[in-house]
């Protein structure tokens, strides 16, 4: 299992957390209040938010078959598109 996390600087963090986990709700097992949240992807992969008052805090963990890079981008397009206003967002995966 391969795990990256990444501190997305925003003042928008809990709206953006909402969208996603609601966007993939319909798809996807998702829990999430406006102050965290967690989307489990069919692959066995993770992805928990935390929304902070300055960032959205990203912990996305991926299986050791799977491509690590294709699932942040994957996370990283779908933020964007909610940010639209405000993005591209900067992600700094470690």
């Amino acid at each position: 299992m391969s795990v990256s996390v990444a501190r997305v600087p925003t003042a928008s963090a809990s709206r953006y957390l909402q969208q996603l986990a609601k966007h993939w709700s319909h798809k996807l097992t998702v829990v999430f209040t406006p102050e965290e949240g967690t989307i489990d992807f069919p692959d066995g992969s993770r992805l928990a938010m935390r929304a902070a008052s300055a960032s959205l805090d990203l912990e996305l963990a991926v299986p050791g078959s799977e491509d690590v890079a294709r699932m942040r981008e994957v996370v990283e397009k779908h933020l964007d598109r909610f940010a639209f206003r405000e993005g591209p967002l900067i992600y700094d995966w470690k």
